[in-house]
């Protein structure tokens, strides 16, 4: 695009007049989001439209992740899982560079990861910076925030210091970097949103390695390790929920899961998981420790849901607690 912006104009060209008898299938790949949308889907582009499919490649589910460790480690404990889990998000490529390194336990992850030679310290800046241009400065800080636990948006702007909705609506309208949440049974356009990071691998680098890049400046390689180990838990935790989320997702028994929280922050659910064919609802607190786990107070904050949406007013709940066991 950069050398020759005209290239895009011979292909459309060339396609246009030959692709009927050519009896090619044609697949362009890409790996900077904003630029194979730009292509194909901005109205101004002469290859817009052009695609018969547009496909982005998945992680890979809980399920496959279980299969890999299953082959590579027998005998993997749950902790493994989690922690291939939390550092890759099931990203092929990720998996692909633990496994080849032999890293297939919590701690020899680390090691690989947070290594001199390691791709993973430069990963997120190199795939960014392209994708940003001259304004990365800003998203990075408002990713690195999003990353360390401010998700609301006024949150956000208190730490960068300006207002950042156009920043926002780009990183997940063009980039697709970031999703806006609202509880279940909000409305579209509800106020009470919070936004998240949509790759888990990109949530670790930037809670962990972009903020504490300074350390690294100076090879704290092993400083940065006893970081890492000791917020560890905290961060797993919150992977967890997104682990038992992504599995339900994946069973197909449910028809809408979720998470619920009211204004005040006063009250949150991890997971909602309804199926509305059966008229059944499970609510689930999850921990990485079952001791953790007070099926009590997730009681109250169902009552607190259900007095605040009627969404489930005639469905059968179930409140359940789920813990690494689970997994």
């Amino acid at each position: 695009m950069r050398v020759n912006p005209a290239v895009f104009s011979d292909i459309q060209k060339i396609w246009d007049l030959n692709h009927a008898e050519s009896r090619i299938n044609l697949i362009v790949c890409g790996s900077v989001y904003s630029m194979m949308t730009k292509i194909f889907r901005d109205k101004k582009e002469p290859l817009y439209n052009r695609q018969n499919r547009f496909m982005t490649i998945r992680s890979f589910k809980p399920s496959v992740l279980k299969e890999i460790l299953d082959v590579y480690h027998p005998g993997y404990t749950n902790e493994d899982l989690l922690a291939l889990y939390t550092f890759t998000g099931g990203v092929a490529k990720y998996v692909e560079l633990l496994i080849d390194d032999n890293a297939v336990t919590l701690d020899s992850m680390v090691d690989s990861m947070i290594s001199p030679d390691s791709i993973f310290i430069n990963e997120g800046r190199s795939i960014l910076i392209e994708e940003f241009g001259k304004d990365y400065d800003i998203y990075f800080s408002i990713l690195s925030a999003i990353a360390s636990g401010k998700t609301r948006r006024s949150e956000i702007e208190s730490i960068i210091g300006k207002p950042i909705g156009g920043y926002l609506t780009r990183l997940e309208e063009d980039y697709g970097i970031i999703v806006k949440q609202i509880p279940i049974g909000a409305k579209v356009l509800s106020k009470n949103a919070r936004y998240v990071i949509n790759d888990i691998f990109f949530t670790f680098w930037f809670r962990f390695i972009f903020r504490y890049s300074h350390i690294l400046e100076i090879s704290g390689y092993k400083q940065l390790r006893t970081l890492i180990m000791r917020d560890y838990p905290t961060f797993s935790g919150v992977t967890l929920e997104k682990y038992f989320r992504e599995k339900a997702i994946e069973s197909e028994k449910y028809t809408r899961i979720g998470r619920w929280w009211d204004r005040k922050g006063e009250h949150e659910i991890d997971m909602v998981a309804a199926n509305e064919f059966d008229k059944k609802v499970e609510i689930y607190e999850i921990k990485r420790n079952r001791k953790n786990i007070d099926l009590s107070i997730l009681e109250n904050k169902v009552k607190a849901m259900l007095a605040a949406t009627h969404l489930f007013k005639d469905h059968n709940i179930v409140t359940k607690g789920l813990d690494m066991q689970d997994m």
